[in-house]
């Protein structure tokens, strides 16, 4: 069963993930801040290591404009460390093995590809206000280009 699709207003799901070196990061602790909250399949490839790169490149902008950036995906924390290192990114990335996160924000459920049917982690971004509310939601984003519609989108760009 998929959840239910947030939309923007929706109270984000908090969460509590071991980062790339096995600490915590819980979203709670970025209250008062907005975060962007991306989900992608599989760390260290092309696409995903495309969209990692793309943010970033841009995390400057954000930051700047007051954004943090999770990234988060099924990864175990060890292979994360590993991309991490490989691309120079500088932001956290989380792991969530059991995709209990991924499901609680619905970016994990049914997909097609080539006409087969199958459950995998769906891309997705989500902007988190400061008050711990969805400020956008965004489903099925494509891994190229998405940094840069998000950064229009937020009046960055």
């Amino acid at each position: 069963m998929t959840e239910q699709r947030l939309s923007p207003g929706d109270k984000a799901p908090d969460f509590t993930l071991p980062d790339s070196e096995g600490n915590d990061v819980k979203l709670s602790d970025f209250r008062g801040k907005s975060v962007v909250v991306y989900f992608y399949p599989n760390a260290g490839t092309p696409g995903c290591t495309k969209q990692a790169c793309d943010f970033r490149d841009s995390l400057a902008q954000l930051n700047d404009a007051g954004y943090q950036v999770l990234g988060i995906s099924p990864d175990k924390p060890a292979k994360l460390a590993k991309f991490v290192e490989a691309e120079g990114l500088t932001f956290p990335l989380l792991s969530d093995e059991e995709k209990t996160v991924l499901k609680a924000y619905s970016a994990f459920g049914e997909k097609k590809n080539y006409g087969r049917v199958y459950e995998g982690v769906i891309r997705s971004t989500f902007v988190v206000d400061p008050e711990g509310k969805i400020a956008v939601a965004q489903y099925n984003v494509r891994a190229t280009g998405h940094v840069a519609k998000l950064l229009r989108d937020l009046s960055l760009a």
